[in-house]
Order: structure tokens, then sequence, then C-alpha cells
């Protein structure tokens, strides 16, 4: 099944023999990263195995957002607002990024005081993000037919195109010099005398300082085979987008029943808000007590299955040799079938919501794989046991919006440079360290 059309990026055709850094990942993190290492002066080469942007980048919701953050992700999160208003004029290119608000619908008096007591979080920054009444939620949203308490209402969020925007900032990394490199996996790395000194392609070696793993939900298998154990399993969510249909909402929305953003086209994506369809795989098993406080809070909205996906994975090797082809070459893109019921069953909601979708025609659907964490907040850090190793990962389907400042804060560790943030929540380390795990409210 074909998954959304990407913006295509074509490769360089010629292999550098000599980087700063290497960037493993062509998503939105790996992206955002080799473009803020280039234009910083850093040689540096983007090795996808398969397209840019063509895993979860193009897949997500396309949402650009604070509200409902982890109150650990606000800072970057808020940086990245900052970023992605500028952003079409720094790369020259649209990422069909606009701010029109997003809303979190609260069907009930104790669903309004939850969102209330989170948006205390945006306390001392600067946007416009308050509680609106049952009239004023009516007054914003037009033709909602609903009976709702309120709703949570962000004016600085926004939106982008997942299907524009990774390509754009990929593009940009190589006008600013960054090599882009498609269809070319990195089977691993190499050392001397414990420091990096190369990643062995499937075309060829590349010497190297430094190398930063943003492969979203392959990482942990990436990190497996160099002996780092990183809790990490995959979560599919289902997506449709609908032709063009006027008199639809101006803001995204998020309810228990349904989560809707108007698209570029005058579409609209739309998915289930609140259900998730979990493989059950032998990761589930190995990562299993890391995972046991995220599932006790969200077994209800996880749809668990046993099928293909736990053979398939089960027969993937741990290590290989790197002169021969690597797990990432067999598979290219991860494009999993949509769960039909659960984005129809979100579009059916919709509709009783918003009687207008009664005009919606289905124009395509997908899935992705979102590659989450224990505590559902990344990982953007340095590996102490490996120098100049680096991993941006885990972003448990916030990465798209994030993304920028992401790549931003990734940078800043990869050079030395001052952090925009503090970068201790995302260590690498709090799984290893016998820090406490902590899911914190957010959506």
């Amino acid at each position: 099944m074909p998954g959304p059309f990407v913006v295509p990026v074509h490769g360089d055709l010629e292999l550098p023999a000599e980087v700063d850094v290497v960037v493993i990942g062509g998503g939105i993190i790996g992206a955002s990263t080799a473009l803020e290492l280039a234009e910083r002066g850093q040689r540096v080469a983007l090795c996808e195995k398969g397209g840019i942007g063509h895993e979860q980048s193009s897949r997500n919701w396309g949402w650009v957002r604070i509200s409902r953050r982890d109150p650990r992700e606000v800072p970057l999160m808020a940086h990245a607002l900052t970023l992605w208003q500028g952003m079409d004029q720094r790369l020259g290119r649209d990422t069909g990024y606009t701010r029109a608000g997003i809303v979190f619908a609260c069907h009930d008096q104790a669903e309004y005081a939850d969102h209330e007591r989170w948006n205390h979080n945006l306390a001392g920054y600067d946007l416009d993000s308050r509680m609106l009444s049952s009239n004023e939620l009516q007054r914003l949203l037009p033709g909602q037919s609903m009976p709702l308490e309120g709703g949570l209402y962000t004016a600085a969020d926004g939106r982008a195109e997942p299907q524009k925007a990774t390509s754009a900032i990929a593009e940009a990394a190589r006008e600013r010099g960054a090599r882009i490199l498609t269809e070319c996996a990195v089977r691993g790395i190499e050392t001397q005398a414990g420091t990096i000194s190369a990643v062995v392609t499937e075309r060829g070696v590349i010497r190297c300082k430094a190398v930063v793993l943003a492969g979203g939900a392959w990482s942990s298998l990436f990190c497996r085979a160099h002996h780092l154990r990183l809790p990490q399993l995959k979560v599919m969510n289902s997506v449709l987008r609908t032709e063009p249909l006027a008199g639809g909402p101006e803001p995204a929305i998020w309810s228990k029943h349904y989560a809707v953003r108007k698209r570029q086209d005058g579409g609209y994506t739309v998915a289930c808000g609140h259900e998730n369809v979990v493989d059950i795989v032998p990761d589930s098993f190995r990562f299993g007590r890391d995972f046991t406080l995220a599932l006790s809070k969200e077994w209800r909205s996880l749809s668990f299955r046993l099928g293909e996906r736990f053979w398939l994975e089960g027969r993937l090797p741990e290590r290989w040799a790197l002169d021969e082809p690597s797990p990432f070459e067999y598979a290219r893109v991860l494009d999993p079938k949509p769960s039909k019921k659960l984005a129809d069953g979100a579009l059916a909601n919709l509709t009783r919501a918003f009687p207008v979708f009664q005009q919606a025609r289905i124009a395509q659907r997908w899935a992705g794989y979102i590659d989450a964490t224990p505590d559902a907040i990344p990982v953007i850090s340095d590996v102490q046991s490996f120098p100049g190793f680096y991993i941006a990962t885990g972003f448990s389907g916030h990465g798209f919006g994030i993304g920028p400042a992401a790549g931003r804060l990734m940078a800043d560790l990869v050079t030395g440079d001052k952090p925009v943030v503090d970068p201790t929540p995302f260590r690498f380390s709090r799984f290893s360290d016998g820090s406490k795990i902590e899911i914190i409210s957010g959506f």
C-alpha cells in the first residue's frame, strides 16, 4: 500500500570520502540536524536508507503545537514555534506552515479542569493559550453540533505539511553544503583507539568524527548492534485525508473521538485521537519492564495484535558484518497497512460533530509507526560510553512540530555550543542510571 506522496529529494550520486558529522536518518529530526550543522560550517552527510521523509515524518498529522505537551518538552517547543514562523523564509521553500490554532475539546467538567491545569505550564511564555467556554468555543467553531463543556484553545499553535516540510529542510541543508544520500543505509560505525573514525554504508565508507543517529523506529536496532540498549517500541497510527471541502473548521481539533486539521489543499487530515495499534513483537518482551508504567496508564487506548510483524522482526539479526547487507537494506520504508476501522471511525465521529463532513470524500488512507520511549519524551543526547555518538530519537508522536528545535539542540551538543534549552530531561542515560521514569500529563 503506497504511503502519502512526498515531495521527492534526489540524493547525491557521489559518496563523500570524509565529513565532520554523519547524520543517520532522513526524517525531520535528521534533516533539521543536518541543516543546523551545515549552517555552522560543519561538513555533513545525511544518510537515509530509503527516501527523505518517507516514514513517520510524512505520515503524521502535521500539527505544530505546544499545547498539551509534556512539560519537559515545553521550553524546546516554545523555541520550535519561533523557528517555524520564519521557516519558509529561512529555507526559501514552502512548508505549508500557518498559525491557525489548535483546540483540545472538553466533553465534561473533569476534562475541562484537566486542560485548565495543564495550561499553567505555559505561564511565563508570551503565548496566546486560554480556556474557552462552551459558547466561546461555538463561536470559534461554527457548525460544531456536539455538546461540549468548552476547550483549551492555543492560538499560537499551527500546522504544516508533512509531505513537504522535511524535503524542504533537506534541500536547504544541501544548499548550505550538506551531502544528501538517499538509498544509502548505514550498516555500522568503525572506531580507532576508542573514537569514531568512519561509518560504513552500503555504498562505501565515509570517514567522520561524529555520528548522529536520528533513525526513528529503527534506532533501537541500530543501537543494539553497537551494544547499546535503547528501550523503544513502535505504535501504529492510522490516518486518512479527504478531498478539498468547504465549510470545515480552520483550527485543528483534538477530542477523544477524532483529531482533524485542515490541509493546505483545502482537504482535511483525520485520525483517531485516542486509539492506536501496537504490534506484539520480540521487543515487546525485551523492553516490557521498561514500559510497565506507560502500559498501566495507556492500555485503554492501545489495541494489541499478534501477526506477521512478530515473525518479521523475530528474524532480524542483532548484529551483522559491515561488508554484508544490513536489515536496513531489506526494508527501505516502513509502510504498514492502516486500520480502516480506526480512521473511518474517526471520520464518522467528526461528521457527527461537524455535519459538513457528510460531503467529505476520502482521498487516501495510510499508517505510520511512531517511535515511543517509556516516558514518552525523546532522547536528544550524547552517549557517554561511546564518544562522538549522539542519539535523537523516540519522539513518541510529537516529533514533527518540535523537529526544527530538536535539530538545533542536537547541533548544539555536537558542536559544543551552549544548548538552546537544558538537555538534561532528554539524556540517554536516564534509562540506565537509576533515574525514576515518569510519565507527565500530556498528549
